[in-house]
């Protein structure tokens, strides 16, 4: 794909245009369109439309053309549209022979017949028209016939095709098709030809004269049926680009040949499915470089057809020869990234079976050797999965009873290569159920082994539990698939994106941010190519075993081959790493900048203990605080809990089958933060924001109306009063609030008028759970006062206290907000004693406990004399804390991005040593097999010649021919 400047945008110039020779009516409007084009190059185009000027009407209201000219690159269609009737005129004017008085090429008057895929509409007679189609015999003819012109095939005219010699050849032996009715689908549609076989001594079997016609037959036997090279390769790419279904294609070539309804047309669709499903195969063979091979098709090893990520370690391609005895500073860019996961969207329906319908694959490209997978399952479908013992992941506890009714396979397992995108050779098999072990274990052990790599690093989302038996799984495997213990250095983790949902202790031990030697690896390769795929899904659960496991082989091939070429994989991973290069810069200027203000002592004693977690994640983890605090979560946790109970006490007070009264209130105060935040942001909108920061507020702002409009919806079954007080409100202002979510009125128990009626369990709910934000939001401001103090003590101007600041206030905020919210509802609920522990909070008092002591004077703020407060270390501990943990957490982002732009200038180097090997491997393969027939092996020296272009990028063709010249 040729890629150039943006084009830029066509400058239109409109100005009256009066021809010398006439005064026309309407007047006319000239267009003069200047534009810019992608390669570089300066276009200008006129047009003569009906209008006139602005600055010359006499009503300023008439709707005329200069009107219409807001966007200049709309131009070309508003000067279209005064010419509409005569683009219909000049179509209608086609349905007849174009002119009077037609004669054909041969002198002849009266022709009768046109070709519509001829260049032109000349009318011939009928010798020339069968003349002329020797070469074209699927061209479309139509007759006159005094009246209309009608569909004719040449067929019909008297041509016959004949296969074995050149066109115009007589055969002494023609051996006409069965029926005489053969049918070929091109891509203009289905044609039926009479067709000759050549029966002369010396012809080839009947398909192999097909084949060398660029014809491919439906069967070996007494072929009938055949389609064109061209619609087969066009349906090839189609397929990839559009998920277009055999189905559809088929039918809409069909309609091409008559979409009226009134001719019958022979059913080809099941005879165009097996050639599709041939085709695939062939040409991942043809890729595959098996032609070439003496060996044959038959002796093509598993996963040997995928195609390979470049960019990946491939022992043996692009892995320097000593690697493994390189220090382990140096090793870990050598070690493999993989990342697993299922999709449940790839279901198949239990229909035909694998004798009746097998792959031509078996387990070549990306799928599994279907009966070797299924013996292995089989042995083992009496084994129960182990339950989560993390949060209630459902891919573990429901593997076992996901529901496969009607089902051949509820879906497949996929294992990918985590940092390009990549489905890995055999890394792609059948699910029986859900996602149970013995079925990814397989998958898994299987990818490796073709790999071959003893350091590998796994993403997957439920690692946390895969993994802890995986070692006792694997004494179960084939011996050959089982991988060295003892000599392999595997780590696991879980996706970015999924590690949130799991509990504290895996979202340390598996993050790839806190990991070292992972660079910037997110792990949800997988899932990025899910959305490509999902919509051929809707066709392939149709299908047969071996024809959708085929059929997605290819797309999964087509999914890597694009991310190499049509994605251009150098252009992505130079992109990358000039973006890690700008981000390791920033954030280790960031870490030296904090470190400038911590004693260095400090920063040993920290390394030491980061380093010691690294090695061994049993030591104390780092990224931890060492004090621990009441939060808001935690009374959320117990009020679920005690719901819980007087759910199994008979007790239920919920008026709606998701939410809670609890889960009412909580989601109402985090809308409420959500709020404050948004708040925050439009107040600090500058003049000159840029469309990515516009797009990211609107977004936040909309998605933030979805959540309020759920939970408004909601809260009127527990809270009836609040409809009345929202019209109130509404009719008050004189507009809808839901204009401006961030300041849409909750009307939360707190919020409500002294006499409005109100549960009493929404008002204990939300009391228990205000005084807990209270106490939350305080310990919040005293941590960022330690951690602001710090700054101010080593460096006075640092860029990352206007960053705690902003926290700091949004704390205080919160608490105030906390306060006013207990003030109501302690009248409410008549309770007295709080306000000795929650404390009006003023802004004399926002202030760190050294400001007394720098003074000499005053007094230290309650905030820090508060009996809740942790008493049990001195204040420097507790600063030390937030210190400790803002250091350890940019010593993170610094290294990940350091060693990002180390495994990219690997990667780099990775693809080009790849394709020089590959190119090498071609060129091997150049004499491998040696065929007695000069013209076939013409074939497969240019098959690989071309094979060589495309992987040097044509390089060597180019200096070939400037050594020529």
């Amino acid at each position: 794909m040729r890629r150039g400047r943006p084009p830029k945008r066509p400058a239109v110039e409109r100005e009256a245009f009066v021809p010398a020779f006439t005064n026309p009516k309407p007047p006319l409007l000239r267009l003069r369109a200047a534009e810019i084009t992608a390669e570089g190059n300066t276009q200008l185009q006129t047009h003569y439309v009906a209008g006139i000027l602005r600055e010359r009407l006499p009503n300023e209201n008439l709707p005329l053309i200069d009107d219409w000219v807001e966007h200049a690159a709309d131009a070309p269609l508003l000067a279209w549209i005064p010419e509409h009737q005569t683009f219909l005129d000049e179509m209608m004017r086609l349905n007849g022979r174009g002119s009077e008085g037609v004669t054909c090429s041969c002198g002849g008057v009266l022709p009768e017949f046109r070709c519509c895929d001829c260049h032109g509409t000349r009318m011939f007679c009928h010798e020339c028209m069968l003349q002329n189609h020797m070469y074209h015999p699927l061209h479309r003819i139509e007759m006159w016939n005094g009246t209309f012109f009608q569909h004719i095939t040449l067929k019909m005219l008297g041509v016959r095709i004949q296969l074995g010699h050149n066109p115009g050849e007589r055969c002494y032996n023609p051996r006409p098709a069965a029926g005489d009715d053969f049918m070929v689908i091109g891509l203009d549609g289905v044609h039926e030809v009479a067709l000759d076989f050549c029966g002369c001594a010396s012809a080839q079997v009947r398909y192999t004269q097909l084949l060398r016609m660029r014809w491919y037959p439906a069967t070996v036997f007494e072929p009938q049926t055949a389609a064109t090279f061209a619609v087969l390769q066009h349906f090839h790419i189609l397929s990839f680009e559009s998920k277009v279904s055999a189905y559809e294609f088929y039918h809409s070539l069909a309609r091409c040949t008559d979409n009226s309804g009134l001719i019958g047309i022979k059913d080809r669709y099941s005879a165009f499915m097996q050639m599709v499903h041939q085709w695939r195969n062939l040409k991942q063979l043809g890729c595959g470089g098996r032609a070439h091979d003496p060996a044959g098709v038959n002796a093509t090893a598993e996963g040997e057809l995928a195609v390979l990520c470049p960019a990946c370690l491939q022992p043996g391609k692009n892995l320097p020869p000593d690697w493994e005895q390189e220090p382990l500073f140096i090793k870990w860019k050598y070690v493999l990234f993989v990342a697993i996961d299922a999709n449940f969207r790839l279901k198949r329906k239990a229909v035909s079976s694998d004798t009746a319908d097998p792959s031509l694959n078996a387990g070549w490209v990306y799928f599994v050797q279907e009966h070797k997978y299924k013996s292995y399952i089989a042995d083992r479908a009496s084994e129960k999965q182990e339950r989560s013992t993390c949060v209630s992941h459902n891919a573990v506890n429901m593997a076992d009873i996901k529901s496969s009714r009607g089902l051949a396979a509820t879906g497949v397992g996929t294992i990918d290569c985590a940092r390009h995108d990549m489905k890995l050779p055999n890394g792609v098999g059948d699910l029986q159920k859900g996602e149970r072990y013995i079925n990814m274990d397989y998958i898994v052990c299987l990818a490796l082994f073709i790999l071959a790599m003893s350091m590998i690093n796994i993403s997957y989302d439920i690692a946390c539990q895969w993994h802890k038996r995986l070692w006792t799984r694997m004494e179960t495997m084939p011996e050959r698939l089982c991988p060295p213990h003892e000599s392999s250095l595997i780590r696991f983790f879980v996706p970015k994106f999924h590690i949130q949902a799991h509990v504290d202790k895996c979202r340390t031990n598996f993050s790839f941010n806190w990991s070292r030697y992972v660079g910037r690896t997110d792990g949800k390769a997988p899932e990025r190519g899910w959305s490509n795929i999902n919509r051929v899904a809707s066709s392939t659960k149709e299908m047969g075993p071996g024809t959708q496991r085929d059929t997605l082989d290819d797309h999964f091939g087509d999914w890597n081959w694009k991310k190499i070429t049509a994605l251009d994989l150098g252009r992505t991973l130079h992109k990358k790493i000039v973006e890690a290069v700008k981000w390791a810069k920033e954030h280790s200027e960031a870490l030296m900048e904090l470190e400038t203000t911590i004693h260095p002592t400090l920063v040993t004693q920290w390394k030491a203990e980061i380093e010691s977690w690294e090695e061994d994640n049993t030591s104390p983890n780092p990224f931890k605080s060492r004090f621990n605090s009441v939060t808001q979560a935690a009374v959320w946790l117990q009020l679920v809990e005690l719901e819980a109970q007087e759910l199994q006490a008979g007790i239920n007070v919920s008026l709606h089958t998701d939410i809670s009264p609890s889960g009412l209130i909580t989601s109402g105060m985090d809308l409420e933060d959500q709020q404050a935040r948004l708040r925050y942001t439009l107040a600090n909108i500058s003049l000159h924001d840029t469309d990515k920061q516009k797009a990211a507020i609107q977004t936040q702002t909309t998605s933030l109306q979805r959540w309020l409009d759920t939970w408004a919806r909601i809260q009127e079954l527990y809270m009836p009063v609040v409809c009345q007080l929202r019209h109130q409100s509404s009719e008050a202002s004189g507009k809808s609030q839901g204009l401006n979510p961030e300041d849409f009125k909750l009307w939360l128990p707190s919020h409500l008028p002294a006499n409005s009626p109100v549960d009493q369990k929404l008002t204990e709910h939300e009391w228990d759970l205000r005084y807990a934000q209270a106490l939350d939001a305080l310990n919040e401001v005293r941590s960022h006062l330690r951690l602001r103090s710090h700054m101010y003590m080593y460096k006075d101007k640092n860029k990352i206290i206007d960053a705690v600041e902003s926290r700091k206030q949004a704390s205080v905020l919160k608490y105030k907000h906390a306060h006013n919210a207990l003030l109501s509802l302690g009248h409410r609920l008549e309770r007295c004693g709080w306000e000795a522990t929650i404390h009006p909070l003023l802004d004399s008092d926002v202030k760190p406990m050294g400001d007394m002591e720098q003074q000499g004077r005053g007094t230290i703020s309650w905030i820090w004399l508060d009996s809740r407060a942790d008493n049990s270390c001195t204040e420097n501990e507790h600063m030390q804390d937030c210190v400790r943990l803002e250091w350890c957490k940019a010593r993170a982002r610094a290294h990940r991005w350091s060693e990002e732009v180390e495994l990219l200038l690997e990667e780099m180097r990775q693809v080009l040593v790849f394709l020089k090997w590959q190119g090498a491997w071609w060129k091997e393969r150049m004499n491998l097999r040696m065929l007695d027939s000069a013209p076939a092996q013409e074939g497969l020296t240019a098959y690989i010649s071309d094979a060589q272009l495309i992987v040097l990028g044509g390089r060597e063709l180019e200096g070939a021919a400037d050594t020529r010249d």
